[in-house]
């Protein structure tokens, strides 16, 4: 019988941990009471009546069936360009500045594709998404943790990362407000991030697809003068427009930077259902109103999430953004794995350990905000009966 090696580029990356988690899962669902999982952030919540009403009646049009434009639709660049200018204050060419995707997380592994080669090195944060870890070492490269800390705010000390030798290193992953920590930005960190990518010649990509979801101040890197030199931004529809499914996303940068990422983005697709782009550019459009409603369900789930956590004994800091509550977990548990399972075997619900996120995570977890008030009623009536002891002054 034949064997096939893998290829050298999947050697080092593993399988998504939550593709692996949700097997188990199922299982678990097969062999009695149903698990709730606050673990994934996957909104529960239907995108606005509006756009699903485009998405119909364009779709049911006989002329929207063919190949689309690689670089997308000319309604749908135009409405993220105007999206920019109306929450974020930043101004783009629809015509050279805008790339939609198929969902930000295609643009992670496009980018890294576009710019990295073998021996190149990626600035990566820890804890960060896994996804910036997994493109970069598909493209070869190698990835160089920067730590992110509890009490540096989960912002990167650049006065650290100025005393390394970053010779080989070509592009730095940021994602504010972060993801897992729920931590914010400020003007002031932004121009802090340009200021270092222009001095080591780093290329910055953001990744800001929470920046409507319990937070007051939507912020873009791009905001800051001169970014567009040394950064590129991706946003996305999946947690702010309810579309994760749709996968609708956007890359946002200078023309000559667009077009390098279209170069290998060009041969890998061939663009999206125009029907679901026209639907995107409604949701675009949404007023205040819509993000306002959304993050009033929001702030009555954390209330519930915070009160699983105090049952729990976990400490947080209250003031996160994002679709997750980010946890501590209590003195005495070796690491968030083991807490993890130990709440998920005992009481069917699943809560994510912050270690698949980098090793500054292991101590602590993530709860998602994604499920129903109900459900999240139901999670902390199973964990009452855990017996884990409960410190006091649970909150940072």
């Amino acid at each position: 019988m034949n064997t096939f090696a893998l290829a050298r580029r999947l050697q080092g990356t593993e399988e998504y941990y939550f593709s692996k988690k949700l097997r188990e899962i199922e299982h678990l669902n097969q062999t009695g009471v149903q698990v709730i999982n606050l673990g994934i952030g996957s909104p529960d919540l239907p995108p606005h009546p509006d756009v699903i009403t485009t998405l119909a009646e364009e779709a049911a049009r006989p002329d929207v069936h063919g190949y689309q434009s690689y670089r997308g639709a000319k309604a749908l660049r135009e409405a993220i360009a105007a999206f920019y200018r109306q929450w974020y204050q930043v101004e783009l060419n629809p015509e050279s500045e805008i790339l939609p995707l198929m969902g930000s997380k295609e643009g992670i592994v496009h980018i890294s594709m576009t710019y990295l080669d073998e021996g190149d090195e990626v600035l990566v944060p820890d804890p960060g998404y896994p996804t910036y870890r997994a493109a970069s070492q598909l493209a070869g490269a190698v990835c160089r943790n920067y730590t992110l800390r509890e009490d540096q705010g989960w912002l990167p000390d650049f006065e650290s990362l100025s005393r390394q030798d970053l010779s080989k290193v070509k592009l730095m992953w940021l994602n504010y407000p972060h993801m897992p920590t729920g931590a914010l930005p400020t003007q002031e960190f932004f121009e802090r991030c340009v200021a270092f990518a222009r001095r080591y010649g780093i290329l910055l990509c953001h990744d800001n697809p929470y920046s409507f979801i319990l937070n007051d101040q939507p912020m873009s890197l791009l905001s800051v003068d001169g970014a567009k030199e040394v950064a590129l931004e991706l946003n996305s529809l999946s947690k702010s427009a309810n579309m994760a499914g749709w996968r609708v996303g956007m890359l946002c940068g200078k023309a000559d930077r667009i077009n390098d990422v279209l170069r290998f983005k060009s041969n890998m697709d061939s663009g999206m259902f125009l029907p679901l782009q026209l639907a995107a550019a409604q949701a675009l459009s949404l007023p205040a109103s819509w993000y306002a409603g959304l993050n009033e369900t929001y702030k009555r789930r954390r209330e519930k999430v915070w009160a699983l956590l105090d049952q729990l004994g976990c400490a947080w800091n209250p003031r996160q953004a994002g679709l997750f509550v980010w946890a501590r977990i209590p003195a005495g548990w070796s690491d968030g794995f083991v807490f993890s399972d130990a709440v998920l075997h005992q009481t069917r619900v699943f809560i994510t350990p912050g270690g698949i996120f980098g090793q500054q995570g292991l101590p602590y977890v993530r709860l998602s905000l994604c499920q129903p008030e109900p459900v999240l009623d139901e999670a902390l009536q199973r964990i009452r009966h855990m017996h884990i002891p409960i410190p006091e002054n649970t909150r940072i």
